[in-house]
């Protein structure tokens, strides 16, 4: 959720670190035991409380973008990813249009259906309990899930981690925006910059690989470019191409190398 990624995800909250898939557990012998319940709720609790706690910067920028007290805890109680959440609220602030700032906050939300995928198969979940655990499907649960080495603790890792965040990232997006209501202009404390500075804090530890690196840079270089020419909300989506472009290069790059290779 607070733009809700391993402590650190998500923006931005709940919202922001993939996590490298791990090979789900399969039928046979039985192995070597797992790790004890203790270790995992600890490292779940870390995430939890550390990602939960930014909350209170998504409601200061929410109330600092003009929405209600309703509608900013609305927004972390049904959409619960931070790094959308953010992207909505940012595009609003800026005067972007509605349906342009949803479109933002659904492209970035996107990348929880592949996680659900993911999930689905190595927690395996009884049938009445997918939907609910589906709204907990964002960066931190998927980590920490991904990191445990069995079917049992990757189980508590994502109950614990998604119980703690969605429990701390409400509490303070009420709390942040309640202060931002009692500070009045959030633009004459700083404190629009909170949000911006939280979504990038979560977003740097992600960028671990050198194509990861570069579509963040390509990113940044479209986003900025395109600010002052184009309407709020629509840099960000622009923003989007970054990826397949960087991956288009690359394959180019690795294409050429390959036909040297062979000569």
């Amino acid at each position: 959720m607070a733009e809700r990624t391993a402590p650190a995800s998500a923006i931005p909250g709940p919202g922001s670190g993939p996590a490298s898939p791990h090979p789900v557990p399969e039928a046979g012998p039985p192995g070597p035991p797992g790790r004890p319940d203790r270790a995992v709720v600890r490292d779940a609790l870390g995430v939890g409380v550390a990602v939960g706690l930014s909350g209170f910067a998504f409601g200061v920028t929410s109330a600092g973008a003009g929405l209600s007290l309703l509608q900013t805890c609305a927004l972390s109680l049904l959409v619960f990813t931070g790094a959308s959440q953010f992207a909505l609220v940012g595009a609003l602030a800026a005067g972007g249009n509605p349906f342009t700032a949803a479109a933002g906050a659904f492209f970035l939300g996107t990348r929880n259906a592949f996680y659900g995928l993911r999930l689905s198969q190595l927690l395996a979940l009884p049938r009445p309990v997918r939907p609910l655990a589906a709204h907990w499907v964002i960066d931190e649960t998927a980590a920490v899930s991904l990191a445990q080495p069995d079917r049992r603790a990757a189980r508590v890792g994502f109950t614990v981690t998604g119980l703690t965040l969605y429990v701390l990232w409400n509490l303070t997006t009420l709390l942040g925006a309640l202060g931002a209501e009692a500070v009045g202009d959030t633009d004459a404390w700083g404190l629009d910059a909170a949000g911006p500075a939280v979504f990038l804090a979560l977003l740097a530890p992600m960028l671990r690989t050198a194509t990861e690196r570069a579509v963040a840079g390509v990113a940044v270089v479209l986003g900025l470019g395109f600010l002052p020419v184009l309407p709020a909300g629509v840099p960000v989506l622009v923003a989007a191409l970054a990826a397949p472009v960087v991956l288009w290069c690359e394959g180019r790059r690795a294409g050429r190398t390959a036909k040297g290779a062979a000569r």
